[in-house]
């Protein structure tokens, strides 16, 4: 355990499976609805990240996107599949760091259900445009950092914490695997 962790008199750690890892991805995605979307470029193994809007997350933890079937980001994922999602709520919390596999698909259904007048902006031919395609990105493990009790109290324990000279950290972090 990292040095500041050792300070801390309270639970700062708790890895989180299934049913509570799911609910703690939704919670933190939830927080923002853009992630930073990374793929795995065609000619070396470095990311390749770009922002995206996610367009739902379901139940069972797994995020929807619209994109082109001409892009970058698709002609990506055709040759390795892999995925690192980044999310980002709030400037001291809700951070989320998922890798998983993605899947690309033309199903009209969903993309009904995921379509929204705005995205018009990259799909000028309204839903039925024939470049979309959905990716569906099945979250394999992570990592997350919050707070536990609101940005409030964490902020107010950082400040007594300042003026104590004492580590009051209100964080809590630890692997997701759904």
């Amino acid at each position: 355990m990292n040095s500041i962790n050792r300070q801390q008199a309270e639970k700062n750690h708790e890895d989180l499976q299934g049913a509570s890892a799911i609910n703690k991805i939704t919670e933190l995605a939830e927080k923002s609805d853009t992630c930073f979307f990374g793929t795995y470029q065609l000619t070396d193994s470095r990311l390749h990240v770009r922002p995206m809007n996610v367009l739902k997350t379901d139940d069972a933890g797994n995020f929807w996107f619209l994109s082109a079937h001409d892009s970058h980001k698709n002609q990506e994922l055709e040759v390795n599949p892999r995925v690192h999602l980044l999310f980002q709520g709030s400037s001291h919390s809700d951070y989320l760091s998922l890798h998983g596999v993605a899947t690309i698909s033309r199903d009209k259904e969903r993309i009904s259900e995921l379509w929204n007048p705005l995205l018009k902006t990259w799909f000028t031919e309204g839903k039925d445009d024939p470049r979309i395609t959905v990716i569906k990105v099945t979250p394999q493990e992570g990592y997350y950092w919050d707070n536990k009790h609101g940005s409030t109290i964490a902020f107010l324990k950082m400040a007594v914490g300042a003026t104590i000279g004492k580590t009051l950290d209100d964080s809590i972090e630890g692997e997701v695997k759904p």
